[in-house]
């Protein structure tokens, strides 16, 4: 296939749509619609629709092994927007409700605080590295989950999270910028099922399954504030449903705007502020780096199904964002020991801000329809991420005379391609007591990644202070094709025993073909009691960013630049020629209804990584080297003291369980509880790494930079007008280093912590509700960081950057929604 040219890709893609004719389905399967059973000959059974709480996907199928639903064994139609459901291997359920039950105003922070498998700390890293949160499930790399929107790819971002930091080196894509009022369910895939789901799904997948609702909508308002007395926000969400004609067509528009202002948790400035008396009596709470940052967001979304006649329907499902947002970066004082600001501009000392201007993008259209017995799903994504970066409330001192305050530092772009068609149909057969369920595809994706330079002043001599622009050898267009087939069978060798085989190969024309593979089984003693096992490889190819990427981040005393692994600069270090990352993963489970409304679900997993990436140790520019000096200066970047590239260097392992329960308890005069539990543990560690390109704070970011055990517990009980929901969060501890060299790169243990959350609500009307509630109700902060470390970087850093539940304190909001 590698052969085959784009003229021919798109014929291909023509032929695709145009061989799709008569006969279209019934919409597939969600909680909020009706669902539908897979073609196949034979007539439809009725389908009961799904029980409205999350569990895992796995603990209902028992029951009704043959029912498509949330909770149920999939016939795996590509009619679904859902992933396909096998019930060999657990899909956790968190529905749009419950992500606005957390409190939170954007995806990824709900369903990390919905879901402990998953973790997301508030500032991940300094600099470009605090504009996306990122997301690690079971403890893995944020590259290594894989991100479906009603099942098909999404694609990634342009940030790649070059600042030293949790996930250092990471270009996922980014779920915030999806409207949380546009979800009807989140899915949540623990399996590295890359054959089954994609390539990427190392950890596992996250499929955000839209609404496709034909009447009715939402308006919510929100304004929340921490207890320190800053960060508030404003968040205003709506949706709208309506049907288009009467054949099941619809139309789900939704919006969402978050106005954020920034917190601020730095210490008082440790060093000297200014050479005269003003030193001794200068407020030194000055620094603003270690804090929410200001941000803005505004996000769009369509869902869309338009039945036709003849037998088809075209779906159309799209998203729209743009973000705007203002990261503090390293204060430089008025003294004459700092050399990164001119007293001239700033006489009392000067707070640089490092901007991002952020448009994204995702459309993805497709027809569905059955012929010659099989459902069909042809397909056109085009997704695309642009980030333009700037400096502002900085100079450039290297450019004598100049007034210059505010930069352009240039942009990241990055867009996504994919047309495909999947196939599905089940077979009945005289030897095996339950249909054969069959799903099989070919896709094509063109990738493409951009840098463009900053404005000359961005970058000559030291750059703008604190943040340099783009340099020329910044600049890089790269782009790489994927030709991609898969197949999956499921099927039950007797009436209690399945199994699921999937195979998927995938050519990179700028790296390699490989093949992935995954075997699973489950054996039902009954409707109440299941056990499950998996055997899985899976791959992760590094993305063009990874490859490309050019980074400047200044420190104090020091600079690290992240230079591109592909530069002549980065292969004067040692760099070598970049590879993706190839896993084996088992798990075994147990999924349990011992009594009626009471489901457990249980794993044991070991994931195994080769050649996993990350960015390098930093080596310091040894000033007798001419030849990397010269090369420096040639490229002007003479003001790096440190550098760092991206490559393969590790050989990791993960020993990991999980265990989740929920019981719900209907009562006839105190109305209805909820009880949930969750405990998830994975344990990292290092088989073998490249011990020339990394040291103590590259290793410690893959091993203890996430907490290794994460529990919570929480009721929703709700009587009448009055809903109340409570939740009980612990968070293990993690390894904190302030910096990746010099004295702050020192470990740093923060303790476990308890965090409350809790929400209260009461319908005013039926349609009317009014709520208020509070996150870390008890107002608890991290273990505060040593002042000795602290003090290497001006007394910043109070406590950790990338704490798990954050670094702000408490927070309270109040809500209100109408529904019509």
């Amino acid at each position: 296939m590698v052969g085959l040219s784009k003229r021919k890709l798109y014929l291909v893609a023509g032929v695709a749509f145009g061989t799709c004719a008569p006969a279209v389905g019934k919409a597939a399967t969600t909680p909020s619609y009706t669902p539908e059973k897979h073609y196949r000959p034979a007539t439809k059974k009725a389908v009961a629709p799904p029980a409205p709480h999350a569990v895992a996907t796995s603990v209902r199928a028992s029951a009704t092994p043959e029912v498509i639903h949330v909770g149920g064994h999939s016939t795996n139609s590509v009619f679904s927007p859902a992933t396909a459901r096998h019930s060999t291997t657990q899909v956790t359920v968190v529905t749009g409700a419950e992500l606005l039950k957390t409190g939170q105003s954007n995806v990824l922070s709900a369903l990390a605080q919905a879901n402990p498998a998953i973790t997301t700390a508030a500032l991940p890293g300094g600099g470009a590295s605090s504009f996306v949160q990122t997301m690690q499930l079971r403890g893995q790399s944020p590259d290594d989950t894989l991100i479906l929107v009603n099942g098909h790819r999404r694609h990634i971002g342009a940030n790649f999270n070059s600042n030293s930091g949790t996930n250092w080196g990471s270009e996922p894509a980014d779920i915030s910028l999806i409207p949380i009022t546009a979800i009807d369910h989140i899915e949540v895939i623990t399996e590295g099922a890359s054959a089954l789901y994609g390539q990427d799904a190392i950890a596992g997948a996250v499929n955000i399954v839209l609404k496709r609702d034909t009447h009715g909508g939402s308006i919510n308002f929100k304004n929340s504030g921490y207890y320190a007395g800053d960060g508030q926000a404003l968040d205003g969400s709506a949706s709208y449903a309506m049907a288009i004609g009467n054949k099941g067509g619809y139309l789900d528009l939704a919006a969402q705007v978050t106005h954020q202002l920034p917190t601020t948790r730095g210490g008082d400035f440790y060093g000297t502020l200014f050479d005269d008396s003003r030193n001794e009596t200068a407020n030194r709470n000055v620094q603003r780096g270690l804090g929410i940052p200001k941000s803005t967001l505004e996000t769009l979304s369509e869902n869309m199904s338009v039945p036709f006649g003849n037998g088809f329907s075209f779906y159309s499902t799209s998203t729209f964002s743009h973000r705007r947002a203002n990261v503090a970066e390293t204060y430089r004082s008025a003294a004459s020991t700092d050399t990164w600001i001119n007293t001239g501009l700033y006489p009392n000392g000067d707070q640089p801000y490092i901007t991002m201007d952020q448009y994204d993008f995702e459309t993805d259209n497709g027809i569905r329809t059955r012929k010659f017995g099989f459902a069909w799903d042809a397909y056109v994504t085009y997704g695309r991420d642009a980030q333009q970066y700037g400096t502002k409330d900085s100079e450039n001192v290297s450019i004598p005379g100049s007034t210059q305050t505010s930069f352009y530092d240039g942009s990241s772009i990055s867009s996504e391609l994919t047309t495909g068609l999947r196939g599905s149909r089940s077979f009945r057969t005289g030897f095996l007591p339950r249909d054969i369920n069959l799903k099989f595809g070919a896709e094509y994706r063109h990738d493409t990644f951009q840098m463009t330079e900053g404005e000359t002043a961005s970058w000559s001599g030291l750059g703008a202070t604190d943040h340099p622009g783009n340099v020329p050898l910044a600049v890089t267009n790269q782009n790489r094709d994927v030709y991609e087939g898969f197949a999956n069978l499921d099927f039950y060798v007797t009436d209690k025993w399945e199994w699921t085989l999937g195979g998927r190969v995938a050519s990179y024309n700028n790296l390699a073909t490989v093949e992935t593979g995954s075997v699973g089984t489950r054996y039902n003693f009954n409707k109440r009691w299941a056990i499950r096992a998996n055997i899985n490889s899976g791959y992760r190819p590094p993305t063009l960013g990874e490859m490309s990427y050019f980074y400047s981040a200044p420190y104090p005393g020091y600079t690290v630049d992240q230079v591109p692994a592909n530069s002549a600069i980065a292969k004067s270090l040692g760099a070598g020629t970049m590879k993706g990352e190839y896993s084996r993963s088992y798990t075994i489970g147990l999924d349990a209804t011992p009594v009626d409304n009471f489901h457990v679900t249980g794993n044991l997993y070991y994931i195994a990584i080769n050649d996993r990436l990350g960015s390098t140790k930093t080596y310091s520019v040894d000033s007798s080297d001419t030849a990397l000096v010269d090369a420096l200066k040639y490229y002007n970047l003479e003001s790096a003291t440190s550098l760092s590239y991206y490559a393969n260097l590790y050989n990791t392992q993960t020993f990991g369980g999980d265990f989740s329960a929920d019981y719900t308890l209907h009562t006839s005069h105190y109305g209805k509880f909820r009880f949930a539990m969750g405990i998830n543990f994975s344990d990292n560690e290092i088989r073998s790494s490249r011990s020339s390109l990394v040291n103590e704070y590259t290793k410690e970011m893959v091993l203890h930079a996430a907490p290794k055990n994460r529990e919570q517990i929480s009721i929703n009980w709700q009587y009448g007008k009055w809903s109340v929901f409570a939740q009980e969060m612990r968070y293990g501890s993690i390894i904190y280093m302030a910096a990746p060299t010099g004295p702050g790169g020192v470990p740093f243990e923060e303790n476990p912590a308890f965090i409350t959350n809790l929400e209260v609500d009461y319908k005013v009307m039926p349609k009317w509700t009014i709520g208020v509630g509070a996150n870390n109700i008890g107002n608890k902060y991290p273990t505060r960081v040593p002042t000795a470390v602290s003090n290497t970087q001006q007394g910043l850093t109070k406590y950790p950057s990338y704490s798990p539940y954050g670094f702000s304190g408490g927070m309270y909001y109040v809500k209100t929604s109408l529904d019509f």
